[in-house]
């Protein structure tokens, strides 16, 4: 029994065995055309097991390509600054909250701490001091309309300097507005729409609790990761959330850009100085206060959608172990069906080299083929998937090249064990076997 290429090629056989006068680039392209005739004979087998392959890099490669915009969309949402920036809080926002009991009863950050940021540091480009509410949300109301609740949060004027969130309609409020605690509101997309479905907001007063604030301007939507929860906040001068709103809870926080030229660790360094000798830290002691910069938050985010990225590619790399075994199946059965075929080359001079060669090779056209389409077919998907959920698409070049070559490494790795059986049979039981 022969399949494939049988001996149909066995006038070629003298020319792959070793030291044949053929340079090994031509020994190679025989074995790959060889490959391809096998594939072309057994089109079922052979497309099944392609189509398997292809599917599992599609996996692989799609979920990378989504988790590579996953991520690049984190960072810009997270990390929405129209530059790098400094954040100066109390403690390390990412800390064990077991390990802050400690931290809890340090001094608060204050609005003066801001200003000698911004009046002392002459690299300081913008300031804004921020009022975190802990969690606490607020509902708005307006004649008839209300909102679910949503986030207040107090910042200073400079906030819609820093992060670039636009303006939708009318202003932001200013440093006139923030120094007289003028009971102002900028309101996130979210609240405005629902408060003023049909009507221009600007100049409207709505109600907080029992105080009336004048509406000077409306966000833009921010089409955050979080969706509608992303414009689900409202911004007001943080001396009138000190006034009105201030709680137990409340964190206070200093964000900071640097001019054009200097580093983020300039800043740094200038801003720990200068908070030290403000609070008093004495040489040698550690830091009552916490510097984090966008940098650093952008790598802690990279780094959790990496680790998640590496976890589902781990997953979903289980069905191309699938697709091998399916491989050294295939190959047993191709080498039991040409058992008389690897018989004849041995005869004319094959060596054992040369027959493992040739099913190597064809297990490896087999899932490179696989490989192929499946990277085709997973950048397709993945562009759909990255349209259909508003992600950036983001082509990762080097898992392209990783995807290739682990397929094709599939059909190198399960194809060894049918292609060392072919290797070490018996010349004289081959040529009789029928």
């Amino acid at each position: 029994m022969n399949s494939g290429g049988g001996i149909a090629d066995i006038g070629n056989a003298r020319g792959i065995r070793s030291g044949g006068g053929k340079r090994e680039g031509q020994v190679w392209k025989e074995n790959f055309m060889q490959a391809t005739q096998v594939i072309r004979t057994h089109k079922m087998r052979s497309g099944l097991l392609i189509v398997g392959v292809a599917v599992g890099v599609m996996t692989v490669l799609a979920i990378v390509t989504v988790m590579s915009g996953l991520s690049k969309r984190i960072r810009e949402d997270f990390v929405s600054a129209n530059r790098p920036y400094l954040v100066v809080t109390r403690f390390d926002p990412m800390q064990d909250e077991r390990d802050r009991a400690d931290v809890l009863r340090r001094k608060e950050l204050t609005a003066d701490d801001a200003d000698a940021i911004a009046g002392e540091i002459d690299i300081v480009d913008r300031v804004d001091f921020e009022i975190d509410p802990g969690g606490r949300m607020w509902v708005l109301r307006y004649k008839g309309e209300r909102t679910n609740l949503i986030q207040i949060v107090g910042v200073s004027y400079s906030f819609s300097h820093l992060f670039n969130i636009d303006i939708d309609e009318g202003r932001s409020f200013t440093e006139f507005e923030q120094d007289r605690k003028r009971r102002v509101i900028v309101l996130g997309y979210g609240p405005s729409k629902d408060l003023f479905p049909n009507t221009d907001p600007v100049g409207k007063f709505i109600r907080i609790d029992n105080h009336e604030y004048e509406v000077v301007g409306t966000f833009e939507s921010r089409k955050h990761i979080l969706g509608s929860l992303g414009d689900n906040f409202a911004i007001i001068p943080y001396s009138t959330f000190e006034k009105d709103m201030s709680g137990r809870f409340d964190e206070n926080q200093i964000i900071v850009s640097l001019k054009p030229g200097f580093t983020l660790e300039e800043g740094e360094e200038e801003i720990t100085a200068l908070l030290r000798a403000r609070r008093a830290v004495e040489p040698g002691e550690e830091n009552d206060f916490h510097i984090m910069t966008s940098e650093a938050f952008k790598d802690l985010l990279s780094d959790i959608t990496r680790n998640i990225a590496l976890i589902l590619v781990i997953i979903s790399s289980i069905g191309l172990m699938v697709g091998g075994i399916g491989v050294m199946n295939i190959m047993l059965v191709s080498v039991t069906e040409r058992t008389r075929e690897v018989g004849v080359r041995m005869a004319v001079g094959a060596k054992r080299s040369d027959i493992m060669q040739q099913f190597l090779i064809e297990a490896a056209t087999l899932t490179g083929s696989g490989g192929t389409i499946g990277i085709i077919l997973g950048l397709l998907a993945a562009r759909g998937i990255a349209r259909l959920i508003n992600f950036p698409y983001s082509i990762p070049a080097v898992w392209i090249l990783v995807a290739f070559i682990f397929s094709a490494s599939i059909g190198f790795i399960f194809g060894l064990y049918p292609a060392n059986r072919a290797a070490r049979m018996d010349p004289i039981k081959a040529l009789h076997y029928e």
